[in-house]
């Protein structure tokens, strides 16, 4: 912390507040991830959205469940400043358990080991934006009051897709307008080092089934008279990308928007061990196009991956048979200005043109990309907030490969939304032994501390406010 910063008795008492307090919240943490809230099959979503909607009350939060067509959102407010308006979003769902026999304890019974909290949704995300809750509960609890406006969005169906959020936010305009949303998710970068991040990119799945006859046939007799699904199928995939790996559906790189100059200096800045990355994951050589690097492409470029080929025999031995059907599931990660229903259509287009016996179906939820300017005056504010709570500049990266709902507030509600994480680089997400670190998760909380003073009290933030 800043020597500025650290004279400040305000800041110091909440401070002190949270380092007395570590073990207590390790317990509260311990008792919210206890709790299961499995949006894919519904197990106890209902209750958790009570259990924190309670716990944020307590808080001090004016909070309120708001119902959807799915989970409800948890929503809380405390509006007592003249400071800028934040919007902190994360979700309390979970991911499945599976697979649960590689789990070493129980994944809804959390234990610490190590420094680590095991147990489902000790990361992603009832960790992170617990961390965020209990620093908004340190300041009201200390001195009465916040030094901005905050409200607070929980969903509930951020595993599978959130697919009530674009209405939600549609239809709730007025109670969810801010000046800033933070999100704390995922993890920090590979480094071990803090990072801002500003966009992620977009994702939409479609599914490809191809037909033979109405049973399996014997490949002797049949093969090369009675269709083959697998060829059809392998045929059709091998006409949408390239061995340079490019996609070759027609305009599919039409509406990609490239970095700004500002963006690619920053790119340009991240150091990326290639040699570690490919030695930790046991492959040789990168995916064309190896003229790009690697935060280009996760940050910069549009992919078509296949996520599953299935179809006849994968038995042991040989079974000679031509398959009865085969089925290919893909997704494709969208970045700005891409958007899903465009490129949907342009996938149905080159099915068509190519095969048009093949079925397509598109599955799951979409989301749209999302990207901050680079030069947004919220960007140092939150620079600072970090450096001040954890001692180290964090890295900036224009945007990260994965995807989250985040175009609901930069497009829908058009406000700057910037991800800060407060979790370790290996925290396991979405697979058995998630955990999140105690040292993140206090790391979370006194970021979160200093963020909420460096957005009250930031030059830049008020003229930019004062200029909107």
């Amino acid at each position: 912390m800043s020597k500025k910063r650290a004279d400040d008795p305000a800041l110091r008492s909440v401070l002190a507040h949270v380092e007395e307090r570590q073990q207590e919240y390790v317990d509260r943490l311990i008792d919210y991830a206890s709790r299961p809230s499995v949006s894919a099959s519904g197990e106890g979503v209902i209750d958790v959205a009570c259990y924190i909607r309670d716990r944020m009350r307590n808080m001090g939060l004016d909070t309120e469940l708001v119902p959807t067509a799915g989970a409800p959102m948890v929503f809380g407010r405390w509006t007592g400043s003249d400071g800028p308006t934040l919007l902190l979003y994360g979700h309390y769902d979970v991911q499945p358990a599976d697979p649960e026999d590689g789990w070493v304890s129980d994944p809804f019974q959390p234990v610490v080991r190590d420094g680590r909290i095991y147990g489902r949704g000790t990361a992603d995300n009832k960790g992170q934006h617990l961390a965020q809750l209990l620093a908004i509960e340190a300041f009201l609890s200390r001195h009465g009051q916040l030094p901005c406006n905050i409200k607070v969005l929980l969903d509930g169906e951020e595993e599978i897709g959130s697919p009530n959020m674009p209405l939600l936010v549609a239809e709730h305009g007025d109670l969810l307008h801010a000046d800033l949303v933070v999100i704390s998710d995922g993890p920090v970068d590979p480094s071990g080092r803090p990072m801002i991040s500003l966009g992620v990119r977009g994702a939409l799945g479609f599914e490809l089934r191809a037909t033979g006859a109405n049973a399996e046939l014997h490949s002797g007799h049949w093969g090369g008279v009675a269709p083959d699904p697998m060829w059809d199928l392998v045929q059709l995939l091998a006409t949408m990308k390239d061995s340079q790996g490019h996609v070759t559906i027609d305009g599919f790189y039409d509406d990609v928007q490239p970095l700004t100059a500002a963006g690619r200096e920053a790119l340009e800045r991240l150091e990326i061990d290639v040699t570690a990355m490919k030695r930790d994951l046991e492959f040789d050589e990168l995916a064309e196009p190896r003229e790009r690097g690697i935060a280009e492409r996760r940050v910069a470029w549009p992919t078509l991956t296949i996520n599953g080929l299935h179809g006849g025999y994968d038995g042991p031995g040989l079974k000679s048979v031509l398959p009865r059907e085969a089925v290919a599931k893909c997704d494709i990660r969208l970045v700005e200005a891409q958007r899903a229903g465009d490129i949907f259509a342009k996938v149905r287009a080159h099915v068509e043109r190519h095969a048009p016996h093949i079925g397509l179906t598109r599955i799951g939820g979409s989301m749209e990309p999302s990207r901050t300017p680079i030069d947004s005056p919220f960007v140092e504010p939150v620079r600072r907030a970090i450096v001040a709570a954890q001692g180290q500049e964090p890295l900036l990266w224009p945007g990260i490969g994965g995807s989250l709902p985040l175009y609901v507030f930069t497009k829908t509600l058009g406000v700057p939304t910037i991800q800060v994480p407060c979790g370790n680089a290996d925290q396991s997400q979405h697979g058995p032994n998630e955990n999140l670190t105690i040292e993140w998760f206090m790391a979370g909380i006194r970021t979160t501390v200093m963020l909420l003073a460096e957005l009250g009290r930031s030059v830049d933030v008020r003229a930019a406010l004062e200029r909107s």
